[in-house]
């Protein structure tokens, strides 16, 4: 009996020192922010909980495809130290990032993942908010060889909803082609 009541005790203590304040509960689905977390962390706030979604992708001949309508999910993790995001498509695969800042070099750092196209290593996306906008890039080559990033640009973030575009940006972002684009509305 007196080591169930230790064991409860080293329980309840651990559990009272923060440890989990900031992770998801019932009334909190989505976490929240931990209040020690870089300031930066509300560069996500507006996105934060599921969105209904329309995604359009360019098709190869450069004509867009139908969308397809997706659920876009944002919650808090690592007790509310990070962000998590996650889409949910209705052919059943899903794919989603982790979402950290650092301060050291004042940037967030994207970890991108897909049940469709598993890998050992996680592409990852580096990028600030300016201005308005979120803006993240990651090397990428041009189909030509032309060497240039990938830009994905979150915009018009407000309570009802928000927009994102995928890009692909020359060296000096003279050459703008978008690939991929997403509108998100909330209905709650």
């Amino acid at each position: 009996m007196k080591s169930i009541i230790t064991c409860l005790c080293f329980v309840l203590g651990f559990y009272s020192y923060g440890q989990y304040d900031y992770t998801a509960t019932k009334m909190n689905p989505y976490g929240q922010a931990h209040p020690n977390a870089p300031e930066e962390l509300k560069n996500f706030e507006a996105l934060i909980g599921a969105c209904d979604c329309k995604s359009t992708l360019r098709n190869q001949d450069g004509s867009w495809a139908d969308s397809e309508d997706i659920i876009w999910e944002w919650k808090y993790i690592m007790n509310g130290m990070a962000v998590q995001d996650e889409t949910l498509k209705p052919d059943g695969s899903h794919s989603g990032s982790i979402r950290q800042f650092i301060a050291d070099s004042s940037k967030w750092y994207v970890h991108y993942y897909s049940s469709k196209f598993p890998t050992a290593t996680l592409p990852t996306w580096e990028g600030s908010k300016i201005d308005d906008k979120i803006i993240l890039y990651r090397d990428q080559k041009a189909p030509n060889g032309m060497e240039g990033k990938y830009r994905i640009t979150f915009y018009d973030m407000n309570d009802s909803g928000y927009k994102w575009i995928g890009e692909w940006v020359n060296a000096t972002e003279t050459i703008v082609y978008p690939t991929w684009k997403i509108i998100c509305n909330r209905d709650d």
